[in-house]
């Protein structure tokens, strides 16, 4: 999971606990404040009427045959006064909830009941106001209070992530050109990534310090497989002189000789592996020059006549199907290398009466060059072991398992793009994208 992903799920998370938190906080106590404000609504009329008072008015509301001022036809609120003994005692207004039957209907009022003198006489004041209103806006308000906890989380959610996305870019940048990009530390690139990140910046520094020490280390294992390699070559020469000298020897034993001859083939074998050791290391140097015009289908055709009698000898069938013939610049010598270890592979590894196909076309405005065989093939372990130096694919074959090794060094040289594809007793596929 990406770093960005998982700031961005912490963050919803998080937010997503404040807010369940605080709405739940909100809610719980909405049913508190919706009472308090109800209360200090009843206690203001409350006060109004107390300040208003009059014979007259007292007169008005205990005669009056209804309950209901003459402003409330849908008794939503009522005032009630009613004269009580006068052995009572001034106490502060209670407010309470309860059930009342109104001119026949019967509703849950909130009613604030209050005690008070006026002229030596005592009277008991009722004010209420029905629930229904207050029931309808706390609905509204736990409705729209949750509306604007999703949007709230919405919009944090796409802040966080667009904010993350940002902060770390300079990350993905530093993976991105300075790690999976990097196919070659001779061409890696040193300068910085742009950032105000301080823990980027020593994570860039710290790429190109690593960077530095591969590329020192990389160099110095080309230098010594050359050095090695041009330094074994006059001694095996040497070698190879001197044992041809001895067979020229009059009356040398037949034992002797059949020593001498497989010391011989020995050397050549060892010869043969320096200089593909060789070829390798000059390739990789940049030691070749990619300035000639090649042409596949004349390469194809000129290997098809090198290997022509090892094809007939095993009866392959040989196809060869270029939808249109590609070139390039780069070197001939080199490319030549490259086709004819892949063909010659795929005659190795055939069997008798088998078939070679190769395919070439244009897809996505790349050229597509595929080798096909019915040979032997190979498992997944062999396939991914396949370019790894004196790893051979058939184990009991007698090569030295470099041949796959110097096609992707050739490969890499012309940047082709190159893929094997195999599956055992059925064949092998090797691709090359230009």
């Amino acid at each position: 999971m990406k770093l960005q992903v998982k700031f961005s799920l912490y963050n919803a998370v998080t937010k997503i606990a404040i807010i369940l938190l605080l709405g739940a906080a909100i809610l719980f106590s909405l049913e508190k404040l919706a009472y308090n404000q109800l209360d200090n609504r009843l206690i203001k009329k409350k006060n109004k009427i107390i300040k208003n008072l009059t014979n007259r008015e007292i007169d008005t509301l205990m005669n009056k045959q209804d309950s209901f001022t003459d402003y409330n036809i849908l008794k939503e609120e009522f005032i009630i006064l009613t004269d009580i003994p006068d052995n009572q005692k001034e106490s502060p207004a209670k407010a309470y909830t309860e059930r009342r039957e109104i001119e026949g209907d019967v509703e849950v009022y909130r009613i604030l009941n209050y005690k008070f003198s006026y002229q030596n006489n005592w009277y008991n004041l009722e004010i209420g106001e029905t629930m229904t209103t207050l029931q309808s806006i706390k609905n509204s308000i736990r409705f729209y209070t949750l509306i604007v906890l999703v949007i709230a989380l919405s919009i944090t959610l796409v802040a966080d992530y667009t904010f993350s996305n940002f902060l770390l870019k300079p990350f993905y940048l530093i993976i991105d050109k300075k790690i999976n990009k990097v196919d070659d530390p001779l061409h890696y690139n040193y300068q910085n990534i742009p950032t105000s990140t301080d823990d980027f910046k020593i994570l860039d520094n710290s790429v190109n310090t690593l960077m530095r020490k591969i590329n020192t280390l990389f160099a110095l294992e080309k230098q010594f497989i050359a050095n090695v390699s041009h330094e074994l070559l006059t001694p095996i020469s040497i070698l190879s002189t001197r044992f041809e000298n001895m067979l020229n020897t009059q009356d040398i034993p037949v034992e002797h000789e059949n020593k001498i001859y497989a010391s011989i083939k020995t050397l050549n074998r060892l010869k043969v592996i320096i200089n593909s050791l060789l070829l390798i290391s000059k390739v990789e140097n940049n030691q070749f020059l990619k300035t000639e015009e090649i042409s596949l289908q004349q390469e194809l055709s000129d290997i098809y006549e090198d290997l022509e009698d090892r094809i007939a000898d095993k009866n392959i069938n040989y196809n060869i199907n270029l939808k249109e013939d590609h070139q390039f610049t780069g070197n001939k010598a080199l490319m030549h290398t490259l086709l004819m270890n892949v063909i010659n592979n795929a005659i190795k590894y055939n069997r008798d009466g088998g078939k070679i196909s190769i395919h070439g076309s244009v897809k996505d405005q790349k050229y597509i060059l595929t080798i096909s065989d019915s040979g032997l093939g190979m498992n997944a372990e062999l396939v991914e072991n396949a370019f790894d130096r004196f790893k051979r694919g058939n184990t009991e074959e007698n090569g030295f398992g470099l041949g796959l090794a110097i096609v992707q060094s050739i490969a890499s040289f012309h940047k082709i793009e190159i893929e094997i594809n195999s599956v055992e007793k059925e064949g092998t596929s090797v691709s090359l994208t230009f």
